[in-house]
């Protein structure tokens, strides 16, 4: 399997005047294509320092980060969007829908940032969200939508630009549990159609549902 992302002797620590915080402590893990991976930890534990610079939302202070084989600390900010905007697809907790613009626009939203025709990202947002269920909901906006289809609408704007990898930060967060089951069936039938998934989870049943599954611990994976 391609590797598409290599962490070697990653490490992160955090500076407030004389103070440091060491919240990743020489972090090595190789995620291959196509795998469906679930990083867990108590809070605190440093699983989303991690997922935020697998991300490129933020730089080690040592070590070395691959994504798709392009060394990443020899790139500046502008390079850094651009290859995030390509590779990675995110999804949040909390949603992070406009709330006053219906699904379609939602969806769409993140083809204005590449420059797309408007009739072209209308037709590939309707696609994403007939691929999550929702192509019923195209006009909806999130308050007319339940926590579990406001999900799908997050999950389709991730997929809308073809990222090579899904990156989710507690996706079932706030949804009660058969709304949870349903976004993991989702995940599960992405990563069958070939989507890497890299999931952050602090709830051991959610964490099952990858094939592989990462605890971090004071900064360390065990």
């Amino acid at each position: 399997m391609k590797p598409v992302i290599i962490l070697k002797n990653i490490t992160k620590i955090y500076q407030s005047g004389e103070l440091s915080f060491r919240a990743l402590k020489n972090i090595n893990l190789t995620i291959n294509e196509g795998d469906f991976t679930a990083i867990t930890g108590a809070s605190g534990s440093g699983k989303s320092t991690l997922m935020n610079i697998i991300g490129l939302l933020d730089i080690p202070t040592s070590g070395t980060f691959l994504l798709d084989n392009v060394e990443t600390s020899k790139l500046n900010d502008n390079q850094l969007a651009k290859l995030r905007n390509q590779k990675i697809g995110f999804i949040f907790q909390s949603f992070n829908l406009l709330p006053r613009t219906s699904a379609i626009d939602n969806v769409a939203l993140p083809l204005i940032y590449a420059k797309i025709e408007k009739y072209e990202r209308l037709e590939k947002a309707k696609i994403s969200l007939d691929l999550v269920g929702l192509s019923d909901k195209l006009k909806s906006h999130p308050n007319q939508l339940s926590g579990g289809q406001q999900q799908r609408v997050a999950i389709a704007r991730a997929l809308v630009t073809n990222p090579q990898i899904l990156l989710a930060d507690e996706p079932t967060g706030n949804l009660d549990s058969k709304s949870g089951f349903e976004i993991m069936q989702i995940f599960k039938r992405l990563n069958k159609e070939g989507k890497t998934i890299i999931m952050i989870t602090h709830e051991p049943e959610i964490a099952k549902h990858a094939k592989k599954i990462i605890t971090i611990k004071d900064g360390d994976i065990l």
